[in-house]
């Protein structure tokens, strides 16, 4: 999988459903660079790479580039602390139509959900 986040997380497994739905989990490291510089002392995962992995993951899972045409509904509901909480489920609902890709994202570590968004992408002719 070709990332921009290099070493930032890792894909440690995913499931697909029949009705094209992915539940992705990640671990993030908590010693990228990233972390050193949001914030020192207290890391937090920032928001627009939440956003990027999530590009990154439907890109994988549909095998095609994707650039972001609209992001609505993003709600960032708890704070992702890496050395507390590095591992995380991605629930992506993907569909895809024509060169349209909309996904609806569900993020979230143990019982706690981290993030909602819904995206629509255009694919990126190869």
């Amino acid at each position: 999988m070709q990332t921009i986040l290099t070493d930032f997380y890792t894909l440690t497994s995913y499931d697909k459903t029949e009705d094209g739905k992915f539940t992705a989990h990640i671990h993030l490291n908590k010693d990228h660079e990233i972390f050193k510089g949001h914030f020192p002392g207290n890391p937090v995962t920032p928001g627009v790479c939440m956003m990027q992995i999530i590009k990154e993951l439907t890109e994988e899972f549909t095998g095609s580039k994707l650039f972001l045409k609209t992001a609505s509904n993003v709600k960032f509901m708890a704070i992702i602390n890496p050395f507390e909480t590095p591992d995380l489920i991605l629930q992506l609902d993907i569909a895809e139509n024509g060169e349209d890709v909309k996904v609806k994202n569900a993020t979230s570590f143990g019982e706690t959900i981290a993030l909602k968004l819904s995206v629509s992408y255009k694919k990126i002719p190869s």
